[in-house]
């Protein structure tokens, strides 16, 4: 008989985990187990984004039974060894646990529920090995696009597939390719969004930082597809761990063949680079971000034209965000009809008690999400809302947890999907204060270019104040709600026409927040 399989410690060394410590954990761990002698029984590798969030730092287990671990204590890496240890010793290692740690249930809905296709590899493979990542299936769909397809096949591959942006009011992404496809033979780009701006938004995080190579393979999919010859990824300066990871994940690319010139000794070249973004969340805006990737102030332009026809440097350039890039190898692996229309990351966060990182199927409903899955408010409380697409979406009320969520289905209800933001609001929170925070980061974040944002923002920001501070009356609700119009009617770019979103859902939605807190003469 041959030797057992190792028993397989997966930590998390996400952006979260690492905050509370585990990729130090990971490098004490594997010094502890060397010494140990344990090297054959026992293998530790640093993963990606395993899901459960609230839960940070998790470590996955692999054996004959799969197990995953959360909360671990801060013990030092010696005493887990020397459990460790003792569970081989006495060949009993698929009972032991970390010390102190919390059980996680794999067989609850948090997982059962999900669909993991664009994070399937997600807390399976180290995100800075491209030999697990080939493993994996990386760099597949590339090589059957260069060798057996054509730029126009893949084109309407993705048109048939469904896709839609996963970074905002979900323009249909077919449309985006066959556009920049279109335009006169000549040199074209290829712009990744990773400018994830969204209060409580980390979804393209967890790609970049659990999978960057998925990334890198959509985004070079795509560009063969349009006749790109270059490419940009930008990411927002906060995200270290990312930039980290796809600067390596670039350089072993190059090195296998995948990026650069002439990619697998095929006629297609594409060089990919970095643009680190400064923090500005308009930047978020396509023009304002060409505006950045060309090293002048991040501010949008009105459009005509539109990127598609002069874009970065003024060349047709196609710009989809890290998400919908993610998804063009999964649509081409499974076929368009087993596709249909795909699955959706969410960042389930707030009043919670089971918080992280979801995908799940497009179309299911709100409370399946956020009750089934998510388990509902705290103990003793019940969901009054759930916020979606972070400033720039609305509040949907519980009474309206049994929405699909999908792009039109919210957009009926006065919000939007976004880039996949789920922030969840109980009986305890008044939507009023909620409403002038995100007011308050629009206000900030606007970048002044136009009247209607630059002055709108504060305005309404002010008379949020007002509310707040039981100064107002009913004609200044009739007022908040005249200029947030007049704010979504008249302003450049997304995000002056967006702000309004979670003032104009909270008034329609939650009229009583808002007259709870007119001055006592005037309350009914």
């Amino acid at each position: 008989m041959g030797e057992k399989e190792p028993m397989g410690l997966r930590l998390c060394t996400a952006a979260g985990c690492r905050n509370f410590g585990s990729e130090a954990l990971r490098i004490a761990l594997n010094g502890a187990i060397s010494l140990s002698g344990l090297n054959r029984k026992i293998t530790v590798k640093g993963v990606g984004c395993l899901g459960p969030c609230g839960e940070a730092p998790v470590v996955a287990i692999d054996g004959a039974t799969p197990r995953l671990y959360g909360a671990l204590q801060p013990c030092p890496a010696e005493h887990l060894a020397e459990g460790l240890a003792a569970a081989a010793a006495a060949n009993d290692l698929e009972s032991w646990s970390p010390p102190g740690s919390r059980a996680i249930d794999l067989n609850h809905p948090f997982f059962r529920l999900q669909r993991r296709w664009v994070l399937k590899n997600c807390g399976q493979i180290d995100p800075e090995s491209i030999e697990e990542a080939r493993q994996a299936g990386a760099y597949q769909q590339l090589a059957q696009v260069l060798q057996h397809g054509t730029p126009q096949a893949v084109v309407a591959a993705v048109s048939r597939s469904g896709l839609r942006g996963r970074g905002g009011a979900g323009y249909p992404t077919g449309i985006k390719w066959t556009a920049v496809a279109s335009q006169p033979a000549g040199e074209k780009l290829v712009v990744c969004n990773a400018d994830e701006g969204d209060p409580g938004a980390f979804m393209n995080r967890t790609v970049m930082e659990g999978d960057p190579h998925r990334l890198l393979e959509g985004m070079a999919i795509a560009a063969y597809a349009v006749g790109a010859s270059r490419g940009f990824i930008y990411v927002r300066a906060e995200y270290p761990l990312a930039i980290t990871r796809l600067r390596h994940a670039i350089g072993q690319a190059e090195q296998e063949g995948w990026l650069g010139a002439l990619v697998q000794g095929r006629d297609f070249s594409f060089k990919l680079e970095l643009r680190i973004g400064a923090g500005a969340y308009v930047c978020g805006e396509e023009t304002a971000l060409i505006h950045s990737i060309e090293g002048k102030r991040g501010v949008p332009r009105p459009r005509p034209p539109y990127p598609a026809e002069r874009g970065v440097f003024g060349l047709p350039t196609l710009i989809n965000n890290v998400e919908t890039f993610a998804n063009v190898p999964v649509l081409l692996a499974l076929g368009t009809d087993a596709y249909a229309g795909g699955t959706k990351v969410f960042s389930l966060t707030g009043q919670v008690r089971r918080c992280g990182v979801v995908e799940v199927p497009l179309g299911r409903s709100l409370r399946s999400i956020v009750e089934t899955m998510g388990d509902g408010a705290p103990e003793g409380h019940s969901i009054k809302a759930v916020l979606t697409g972070g400033p720039s979406g609305g509040c949907v009320p519980a009474a309206k947890l049994d929405t699909p969520v999908d792009y039109d289905s919210l957009k009926a209800l006065g919000t939007i999907m976004g880039s996949g933001g789920m922030v969840v609001l109980d009986d305890s929170t008044n939507l009023v204060e909620i409403a002038t925070f995100f007011m308050d980061f629009s206000r900030e974040e606007s970048c002044g270019k136009c009247v209607p944002c630059r002055a709108g923002t504060v305005q309404l920001h002010g008379l949020l104040q007002k509310i707040l501070d039981r100064r107002a009356g009913p004609g200044d609700l009739a007022q908040l709600e005249s200029l947030c119009q007049m704010v979504r009617d008249s302003s450049l770019c997304g995000l002056g026409q967006s702000a309004p979103k979670p003032v104009l859902s909270t008034l329609r939605h939650f009229p009583g927040d808002y007259q709870a807190l007119l001055m006592p003469e005037a309350c009914p």
